[in-house]
């Protein structure tokens, strides 16, 4: 065997891999958001759950777009977990169609399709209205000539005449438990290497077709192939939050068990699957005689796959309660102060393999992001009303003891901003990397507004928390009741303005009334001018010092910059250019 043809052969799966992916990304592009609205509406019982999981998976071609789909709407709360294991049950079943697709594409001739796919694709690219149906010509147009390439090196290598190749193969007694049981390490193996289950299907069918490789053992890597996977996702969870790693758990699971009953009945089920590809061949008026019975092989390895997924589902699916109640408990969630430790809740590096999903991550740690603020907002108007106690009751040790403690935790806040900011831009960043739909990139350019004004919220608590400790530490220096009862009135407001904009990061933003956020700003603005004009009457009529007074205004500007980074992430959010 050549280098030549060595080269060809990785070249022909590397250009599959490349258009499966361009297909998957084209079509998320396409109708990604509808999709997601499909999943959540189509998943009110376990059956709508798998049927959805099926024709979303199918659609997109991408069990792990289904699979991420899934798990970030468990994280959201719009799925429970068992809704989700009935949705990957059915994605498991959308995949076979990858099968399908191989089995055409090595059994008859479709060159013909592969140049007008591209001709047509790249003119379709040039419309840029038309653009992505033009990338999923293109990432079809390589799946196919992958497809064609990887057949004539396949006949190249005339592997079902080579010695060693042949000899290699029936050295293992294709009746054997401990061969299928080498082969589906094997298959698990090569799967976990490529990190591509399509890859490795086309290899299985490459073999069979050519005559090398027997049945048994072709089926015996197909469901080697289907742990494989489950193997990467769970590994790629592991860094993720608890649902995520439950719901990879229960991925491997249900394919774990459907590999331990088929062993079960191995022999016998696949000749029932190949009496059912010859009935109907013959039925559908199509004489399959017309193949050799190499080529026939690739479309029992498809059924094969596809009834292998279609029984499973069908038997679990009555277990999803139990299925649920295993996986939680084998993973239990950490037990730690979450709000006290900086830790990115959704987004998870190596996870997320969908650029235009990956969006959906971030703009959940978005609002993760918006409620910690407020929370840091409510510690400092917490802090305010210590150190209102402490003056009124002077300071003892138990009040001061408990003011620091206050301060160090909006402290700690602070640095819990400026790192979510700088995760958050930088997944974001490389998410934009790659090839995304003129609406995902105006989201991302619109999210890392929100974050960088998510952030100057935080800088503006903490720098609330230090002028209140400047008088706290400063012996003569005290508010009196009428400045406090000023500052409690103006982070009222404030935290009215927190509150709207952490309701619109929760919901739809076609059913939010920005004007309220704006009514509150306005609101926010004449208070402000009205403390600052009488703040200057009382100086000058010696109610307090000037040194009070400054600091006291200093408060009450620091929550009127609040109120603007508020307005700032509003805008951002609801696609509002800056005022």
């Amino acid at each position: 065997m050549s280098i030549w043809v060595i080269f060809k052969l990785l070249g022909s799966l590397a250009l599959l891999m490349f258009g499966m992916k361009s297909m998957s990304e084209a079509l998320q592009k396409m109708a990604g958001p509808q999709l997601r609205h499909v999943l959540g509406a189509m998943t009110t019982n376990r059956f709508t759950g798998l049927l959805t999981g099926m024709f979303v998976t199918a659609s997109v071609q991408s069990s792990t777009a289904t699979t991420v789909m899934t798990v970030s709407f468990v994280n959201a709360g719009l799925l429970t977990l068992a809704q989700a294991i009935s949705v990957i049950m059915g994605a498991n079943i959308g995949t076979t169609l990858t099968a399908w697709i191989m089995a055409a594409g090595t059994s008859f001739d479709i060159s013909v399709l592969v140049y007008p796919g591209f001709f047509v694709g790249i003119i379709l690219i040039y419309l840029k209205k038309r653009r992505y149906i033009g990338d999923f010509l293109f990432g079809l147009a390589f799946l196919l000539l992958g497809l064609t390439t990887l057949k004539s090196t396949g006949m190249e290598m005339d592997l079902g005449h080579n010695v060693a190749v042949v000899n290699f193969f029936k050295s293992f007694n294709p009746d054997s438990f401990l061969t299928t049981l080498i082969f589906l390490v094997l298959g698990g193996i090569m799967t976990f290497c490529v990190q591509s289950s399509a890859a490795v299907m086309a290899i299985t069918m490459l073999l069979c077709a050519t005559g090398a490789m027997p049945i048994y053992q072709g089926i015996a890597l197909v469901l080697g192939e289907n742990i494989g996977t489950t193997i990467t996702s769970n590994l790629a969870a592991m860094s993720a939050n608890a649902q995520a790693r439950r719901a990879a758990l229960a991925h491997m699971f249900f394919n774990v068990f459907g590999v331990i009953w088929i062993l079960m009945v191995f022999h016998p089920f696949i000749d029932t699957v190949i009496s059912i590809v010859d009935y109907v061949g013959g039925a559908s008026g199509k004489d399959m005689s017309h193949m050799n019975s190499n080529d026939k092989l690739t479309f029992i390895l498809a059924a094969f796959h596809t009834c292998f997924n279609v029984i499973n589902a069908g038997i679990l699916i009555w277990f999803i309660p139990q299925i649920e109640k295993f996986v939680c408990w084998v993973i239990k969630p950490k037990k730690q102060d979450e709000e006290e430790d900086f830790r990115l809740h959704f987004i998870t590096a190596g996870f997320m393999k969908t650029p235009e999903l990956s969006v959906l991550e971030a703009q959940k740690e978005i609002r993760a992001f918006g409620e910690r603020m407020q929370r840091m907002f409510s510690m400092v108007q917490d802090l305010l009303n210590e150190s209102s106690t402490a003056t009124s009751s002077k300071k003892n040790g138990k009040n001061v003891e408990e003011f620091n403690r206050l301060f160090s935790r909006i402290e700690k806040y602070e640095s819990i901003s400026d790192n979510m900011e700088l995760e958050i831009a930088k997944y974001l960043e490389s998410v934009s990397d790659a090839h995304l739909s003129d609406d995902t990139k105006a989201k991302i350019r619109a999210m890392l507004r929100e974050v960088s004004e998510l952030e100057s919220i935080g800088d503006a608590c903490y720098n609330m928390a230090r002028t209140i400790n400047r008088k706290f530490s400063d012996k003569r220096d005290h508010f009196n009741e009428k400045q406090y009862g000023h500052l409690h009135q103006m982070m009222q407001l404030t935290e009215q303005a927190l509150t709207q904009m952490n309701l619109l990061m929760g919901g739809r933003k076609d059913s939010y009334d920005v004007n309220r956020t704006f009514n509150i700003e306005n609101e926010i603005n004449n208070y402000r001018n009205q403390l600052k004009a009488q703040n200057i009457i009382d100086v000058n009529n010696h109610e307090y010092t000037y040194a009070e007074g400054t600091i006291y205004i200093d408060l009450v500007n620091e929550c009127e910059k609040l109120g603007d980074y508020v307005v700032n992430v509003v805008e951002a959010r609801m696609g509002l250019r800056f005022r």
